[in-house]
């Protein structure tokens, strides 16, 4: 045997000495099939330059490299203790040695040269980030993941987050309605809506004629912009107040305020009702009702015929209310069933009146 073959065996039984000499961490966790884990899930140990193996807690320059003695890949070592994929597993220096000498392979190898130069073309295309977002859609973020996102959240304060939040979603609106403007000849949301709205149509309108929900102007234009949405709200107050004043002749009313009194809150006239009457929407007779000093209440008609309904038992009972009737049996020791036999009315409705 040569000396130089010595030399080389001494070496190789020096580091092979060297590594088994290295201390191994005690077990941090168990994972749901039995595997023991040396580090925590999630996290990637590090001593100086030596990283930390979670399969047997020995430390290497290269965990990447050490894998294939337990026969593992470095996706499937990622995946089963919560590390990202691009996570690297050596240290830095080691780190530092593959990229000088990647750098020269790129120099000279074709073969690197020529996947390097399809690879920056397919970024450039955005196949690349395509391709990312596919292979990621569906997968679960891993542990190590998850723990940055809670560290990032738990450093930014709330109003931090959400005023950054706001910003990005302004500039999402806006940015949508510039869009719907110049699609349709307009400098700008303001413009177009302006245009629109002179000529008759509602906010409802012009958010299907520019290709948004129904509603996304009703809800977004004053965020959007405030001095049109100002706008449309008094051309639109206007024209409901128009379409009322030409209708009272034909009812008999000899203002707006008396007309919409008189039919919602003396004649029990639903708000439906009342814009079937005129040949506005329901949406503008509220709006009508708080221009003038007027309370809408919701389900008038059914309201005011529960309440005359009560009142009518009551008065047949000879009591002041359904409530005093109800106290009354009570303080007798009458039951509900029995209540309800002699009113002639249902328990539940007896119930429910009793509280009013």
């Amino acid at each position: 045997m040569s000396a130089e073959m010595i030399s080389q065996e001494a070496a190789a039984s020096a580091d092979a000495t060297r590594r088994a000499a290295r201390p191994v961490r005690p077990v941090a966790a168990v994972l749901a099939d039995g595997t023991a884990c040396y580090a925590p899930v999630g996290e990637v140990v590090m001593d100086g330059d030596l990283v930390t193996c979670h399969l047997c807690g020995r430390s290497f320059r290269s965990v990447a490299a050490h894998l294939a003695s337990h026969g593992w890949t470095k996706a499937r070592y990622c995946e089963v203790f919560g590390l990202e994929r691009s996570q690297p597993l050596e240290g830095e220096q080691t780190r530092k040695l593959r990229a000088a000498a990647f750098s020269v392979r790129l120099l000279f190898d074709p073969a690197v040269r020529a996947g390097s130069k399809a690879g920056r073309a397919r970024a450039g295309t955005g196949e690349l980030a395509k391709d990312a977002a596919a292979a990621a859609r569906g997968r679960a973020f891993p542990e190590q993941r998850r723990r940055k996102t809670a560290q990032a959240r738990t450093a930014s304060p709330s109003a931090v987050v959400a005023a950054a939040n706001r910003k990005r979603a302004d500039r999402h609106l806006a940015d949508a309605a510039a869009a719907a403007a110049r699609a349709h000849g307009y400098p700008d949301i303001g413009a177009f809506v302006t245009d629109r709205t002179r000529a008759g149509l509602s906010l409802a309108a012009i958010s299907r004629e520019a290709g948004l929900h129904k509603d996304w102007l009703s809800r977004h234009l004053p965020r959007v912009d405030p001095a049109a949405a100002a706008a449309a709200r008094q051309l639109a107050s206007n024209r409901a107040d128009a379409t009322l004043v030409a209708a009272l002749p034909r009812l008999g009313y000899r203002n707006v305020t008396s007309y919409l009194h008189e039919r919602h809150l003396v004649q029990h006239q639903t708000v439906s009702a009342i814009a079937a009457e005129v040949g506005l929407s329901p949406r503008l007779v509220t709006a009508a009702l708080n221009r003038h000093g007027l309370t809408p209440v919701l389900h008038a008609s059914k309201r005011h015929a529960a309440a005359k309904r009560a009142a009518e038992v009551a008065d047949r009972l000879g009591y002041p209310s359904i409530a005093d009737y109800v106290r009354s049996c009570q303080a007798e020791g009458m039951s509900w069933r029995a209540i309800a036999a002699e009113s002639g009315q249902p328990q539940t409705w007896l119930r429910r009146h009793s509280t009013q």
